[in-house]
């Protein structure tokens, strides 16, 4: 992460440099902008984490209590959502997603087996997963409950 905050200051700086001023010395500025850049990652870290926090709360007990619908029934829907999401995909990306997540295969073992390239396989994947992302975007909060809890 610290790799990736300074490449970020780096390219903003790049960016900036028609109309950033510098009044003091370049590794100076540096030194403070990833200073800054950093605290507000940890700052937007925290703040996911009390998000997460809230949401496995209201997922473990609060949903449960006040509007009476067990959690199971939520992972019942999820999943229908899920196959639902996964039926709208074509043959082949599906079964590239399938054996990549289910059948835990790595890209290579999924390439060799369905005799595609690797770009294809990771082609397929990125498909699916944007597909998926869309169509299961209200039940992020459960399914990262759900797949930290397997």
């Amino acid at each position: 992460m610290a790799e990736e905050i300074v490449q970020t200051v780096f390219l903003k700086l790049w960016e900036k440099k028609e109309t950033i001023r510098i009044n003091t010395s370049l590794k100076a500025y540096l030194f403070k902008t990833v200073y800054y850049d950093s605290l507000n990652h940890l700052k937007h870290e925290k703040v996911k984490m009390k998000h997460w926090e809230h949401t496995h709360y209201d997922l473990t007990q609060g949903s449960a209590q006040e509007t009476g619908e067990p959690l199971i029934g939520q992972e019942k829907e999820l999943q229908q959502r899920l196959d639902q999401a996964l039926n709208q995909l074509p043959e082949k990306c599906r079964l590239v997603f399938q054996l990549s997540r289910f059948e835990e295969l790595k890209y290579k073992e999924i390439a060799d087996r369905l005799n595609i390239s690797i770009k294809t396989v990771e082609a397929h994947m990125g498909k699916a997963l944007k597909t998926l992302r869309v169509e299961l975007a209200e039940f992020l909060p459960l399914l990262l409950l759900f797949l930290t809890t397997l």
